[in-house]
Protein backbone atom coordinates (compact mmCIF):
# COMPACT_ATOMS: atom_id res chain seq x y z
CA UNK A 1 0.00 0.00 0.00
CA UNK A 2 1.08 3.53 -0.76
CA UNK A 3 -0.07 6.65 1.05
CA UNK A 4 -0.14 9.15 -1.80
CA UNK A 5 -0.68 12.91 -1.74
CA UNK A 6 -2.44 14.03 -4.92
CA UNK A 7 -2.89 17.58 -6.20
CA UNK A 8 -6.52 18.10 -7.16
CA UNK A 9 -6.11 21.71 -8.20
CA UNK A 10 -7.05 25.00 -6.57
CA UNK A 11 -10.67 24.08 -5.82
CA UNK A 12 -10.00 20.84 -3.89
CA UNK A 13 -6.34 21.17 -2.93
CA UNK A 14 -4.17 18.24 -1.88
CA UNK A 15 -5.74 14.95 -0.80
CA UNK A 16 -4.36 11.81 0.78
CA UNK A 17 -5.23 8.55 -0.99
CA UNK A 18 -4.29 5.06 0.15
CA UNK A 19 -3.70 2.82 -2.87
CA UNK A 20 -2.79 -0.86 -3.16
CA UNK A 21 -0.49 -0.47 -6.16
CA UNK A 22 2.93 -0.99 -4.58
CA UNK A 23 3.52 -4.32 -6.35
CA UNK A 24 2.86 -2.73 -9.76
CA UNK A 25 4.40 0.75 -9.43
CA UNK A 26 7.61 2.06 -7.93
CA UNK A 27 7.58 5.41 -6.13
CA UNK A 28 9.60 7.06 -8.90
CA UNK A 29 6.92 6.11 -11.46
CA UNK A 30 4.23 7.96 -9.49
CA UNK A 31 5.94 11.29 -8.78
CA UNK A 32 4.56 13.91 -11.17
CA UNK A 33 2.29 11.39 -12.94
CA UNK A 34 -1.13 12.60 -14.08
CA UNK A 35 -3.72 10.06 -12.97
CA UNK A 36 -7.49 9.83 -12.95
CA UNK A 37 -9.02 9.73 -9.49
CA UNK A 38 -12.39 10.06 -7.80
CA UNK A 39 -12.52 12.76 -5.14
CA UNK A 40 -16.22 12.96 -4.28
CA UNK A 41 -16.26 9.85 -2.10
CA UNK A 42 -16.81 9.75 1.63
CA UNK A 43 -13.39 9.45 3.34
CA UNK A 44 -12.58 5.90 4.43
CA UNK A 45 -10.12 4.56 6.98
CA UNK A 46 -7.68 2.23 5.17
CA UNK A 47 -4.86 0.61 7.15
CA UNK A 48 -5.24 3.27 9.86
CA UNK A 49 -5.05 6.21 7.41
CA UNK A 50 -7.94 8.36 6.19
CA UNK A 51 -8.14 7.91 2.41
CA UNK A 52 -9.86 10.89 0.77
CA UNK A 53 -10.37 9.51 -2.72
CA UNK A 54 -9.62 6.64 -5.06
CA UNK A 55 -7.22 6.18 -7.95
CA UNK A 56 -8.82 4.62 -11.01
CA UNK A 57 -7.10 1.64 -12.59
CA UNK A 58 -7.78 -1.27 -14.89
CA UNK A 59 -6.82 -4.82 -13.85
CA UNK A 60 -6.22 -7.76 -16.14
CA UNK A 61 -4.87 -11.07 -14.87
CA UNK A 62 -3.35 -9.39 -11.84
CA UNK A 63 -1.71 -6.59 -13.82
CA UNK A 64 -2.83 -3.14 -12.64
CA UNK A 65 -2.69 -0.14 -14.96
CA UNK A 66 -3.50 3.33 -13.64
CA UNK A 67 -5.84 5.35 -15.83
CA UNK A 68 -4.13 8.47 -17.14
CA UNK A 69 -5.23 11.31 -19.43
CA UNK A 70 -3.92 10.97 -22.98
CA UNK A 71 -3.38 14.75 -23.22
CA UNK A 72 -1.84 17.25 -20.82
CA UNK A 73 -4.49 18.57 -18.39
CA UNK A 74 -4.32 20.67 -15.25
CA UNK A 75 -4.53 18.98 -11.84
CA UNK A 76 -8.15 19.01 -10.70
CA UNK A 77 -9.63 18.85 -14.21
CA UNK A 78 -13.10 17.31 -14.08
CA UNK A 79 -13.92 13.88 -15.50
CA UNK A 80 -16.70 14.18 -18.08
Amino acid sequence: MYIITVDLGEELGARTIVAGIREQYGEEELVGKLIVCVANLKPKNVAGVESQGMLLAAEDNGVISLLTPNKEVRPGSKIR
